[in-house]
């Protein structure tokens, strides 16, 4: 007895099907806009996110404005360690100060914060952008209090105060403009 052969496998061609891809894409809820009106290729573009769109649309000068503001804070942090007599006079007006250990323990804390700052200028994240820029105009409202209590208690008006009052005052404006500027949705095109 002759053994009987089975029949050849019958191949499914629904990958050459356009009907039946375009329903399979369809069930995976890919080639379809989403509710941002991108279109995803497959699925793990979908589930992963498109990378275009978490990149920051910097405003004009964000680069620059960190840039001087890291140089600023490394400056008078390395001015308020190495020369903590001359930082205070510059401001002041004052010969000496008692103790050089508050004036130095500031120069650390900027340096800290000029540290945030140089590493802010080299990310592209958002959020990092966004905190930086928050910290500064924080450290900005801060000084420029300090610095009003301080002339007011001493009842006298240096000139070097003054200009630093009104500088600390243009730059609180300025970071909290780019902050807000970093943190608006982009426009739909």
């Amino acid at each position: 007895m002759a053994a009987k052969q089975p029949p050849p496998l019958m191949k499914k061609h629904s990958q050459t099907d356009l009907v039946s891809r375009l329903k399979t894409r369809k069930i995976l809820g890919v080639g379809g806009e989403d509710d941002d009106g991108e279109v995803h290729r497959s699925k793990i573009s979908q589930v992963l996110g498109n990378e275009i769109k978490f990149a920051v649309r910097e405003p004009l000068g964000l680069r620059v404005w960190q840039l001087v503001s890291a140089v600023m804070f490394s400056g008078v942090a390395i001015m308020a360690l190495a020369f903590p007599d001359q930082l205070f006079d510059a401001i002041f007006e004052e010969e000496s100060v008692s103790s050089k250990t508050p004036i130095r323990l500031y120069g650390g804390a900027l340096l800290s914060i000029a540290l945030i700052m140089w590493n802010a200028l080299y990310t592209a994240e958002k959020a990092i952008i966004r905190w930086s820029l928050l910290a500064e105009a924080c450290y900005f409202a801060v000084q420029f209090l300090v610095t009003t209590v301080t002339l007011v208690e001493s009842s006298r008006i240096a000139t070097g105060a003054m200009l630093l009052l009104v500088s600390r005052a243009l730059f609180i404006l300025i970071s909290i403009y780019y902050y807000y500027q970093v943190g608006r949705r982009p426009k739909k095109v």
